[in-house]
């Protein structure tokens, strides 16, 4: 592997040319790419330069670009590749080169496709390789990563390429995919092999999902309350076939307060709720409406607890008929009653209390009069982020 391009202050100011002095000087001036013809390679790694690099290349001729492709292919890619800004011209030389050019600037990456699907910026050109060569160049690709797939999985960029494989490459050339079998749980609750699961989940063919879907509903209860784990089941719940969802919720029916009252659980409750057929979302709610054991009822429970307030929320928001004007009925006397006794969960009332007045007004068509301040802020929400994945 090449080394990336240093860019101490010091020293870049040193080796820069009189060229790219001038050009980061003289604004003023119309530069043409054909003005930094033989040094390329200098510009791509400069901010400035590299950033001017990539507009031209957008709009140049078949001629301009094979100059720059030149200069680059092959003894300088790897270095650029690797380099914070001269990944992004090579980016462009994928984006905007002929097939051609694209095939052999992927060449020049194979044989370093691991080390560079590790590294910071080389990982951002490999998912760029991945949209932009021919199949059978992306069977190149994942031939080098297979025997290290799970080290890429929970790797920060490793996994980057991995999902992008799992998305862009047809699924008989994802055999690595087996390697998941008997890790879904490791994965499901690591930040990174959680989102490679999702995908996998979500691109996969069914012979393929088949084994890891088998394996994951063993540990539901367990993963709806782990960090990284609920949002594996929320996208179930959201995103699953007909079959693997009622598996889920039907494990969920008979816990619901306990999971509700979980930081994590709480949000695999609410995607219940908003998801579920009507019948089960009806037994969920009719679940938080029986009192318990000891004669305590779960909505005062929901009501006075941070986390299960916003799924007594979701269930009036998502309650209907009948059901609906019995749980309001259910939750009126006991907001009041904790209004007049206590204030130490008015915070939580708030917004119950908000929520509720608007589904009344929306059945008898009155003004909403909502008291008090606005709704407090989701104390899960830190964990949000993580529901997306965010692109290099």
């Amino acid at each position: 592997m090449y080394a990336p391009l240093r860019h101490g202050r010091h020293r870049s100011i040193a080796l820069r040319s009189a060229l790219l002095d001038e050009f980061r000087a003289n604004k003023a001036r119309k530069w043409e790419l054909r003005d930094i013809f033989g040094y390329i390679v200098e510009f791509s790694g400069d901010q400035h330069g590299s950033r001017f690099i990539q507009q031209k290349l957008e709009t140049a001729s078949t001629e301009e670009k094979q100059i720059v492709f030149d200069e680059i292919v092959p003894d300088n890619a790897l270095q650029l590749i690797q380099d914070v800004f001269g990944n992004y011209v090579i980016q462009k030389l994928f984006e905007h080169g002929t097939q051609v050019q694209k095939t052999v600037l992927a060449s020049t990456m194979e044989g370093h496709i691991l080390p560079l699907s590790l590294q910071m910026y080389g990982c951002r050109v490999v998912q760029k390789a991945i949209e932009c060569i021919l199949p059978e160049q992306q069977g190149a690709f994942v031939r080098e990563l297979e025997a290290h797939v799970l080290k890429c999985v929970k790797d920060a960029n490793g996994n980057h390429v991995i999902q992008k494989l799992i998305e862009r490459v047809p699924a008989d050339r994802l055999q690595f995919v087996s390697t998941f079998r008997g890790n879904v749980y490791d994965l499901s609750t690591h930040p990174y092999g959680c989102r490679v699961l999702q995908r996998s989940l979500e691109h996969l063919p069914h012979e393929m999902t088949f084994p890891l879907m088998d394996e994951l509903h063993k540990y539901v209860l367990n993963l709806a309350q782990d960090q990284f784990g609920n949002y594996v089941v929320q996208f179930v719940i959201e995103h699953g076939s007909a079959t693997d969802k009622a598996l889920v919720l039907n494990q969920m029916r008979g816990q619901i307060l306990a999971l509700a009252r979980h930081k994590f659980a709480s949000n695999v409750c609410e995607k219940a709720l908003v998801f579920a057929d009507v019948e089960t979302r009806a037994h969920l709610i009719d679940e938080i409406m029986m009192p318990t054991a000891d004669g305590v009822s779960p909505l005062v429970i929901m009501m006075k607890d941070q986390f299960a307030n916003y799924v007594l929320q979701r269930a009036l928001a998502t309650a209907e008929g009948e059901q609906k004007d019995m749980l309001i009925a259910k939750v009126k006397p006991h907001i009041a009653n904790m209004r007049r006794y206590s204030s130490a969960y008015s915070k939580h009332l708030v917004a119950v209390e908000r929520l509720l007045n608007k589904q009344e007004a929306a059945v008898s068509g009155s003004p909403l009069h909502p008291q008090g301040a606005g709704r407090p802020v989701d104390p899960r929400q830190a964990h949000d982020s993580l529901t997306t994945i965010p692109e290099l």
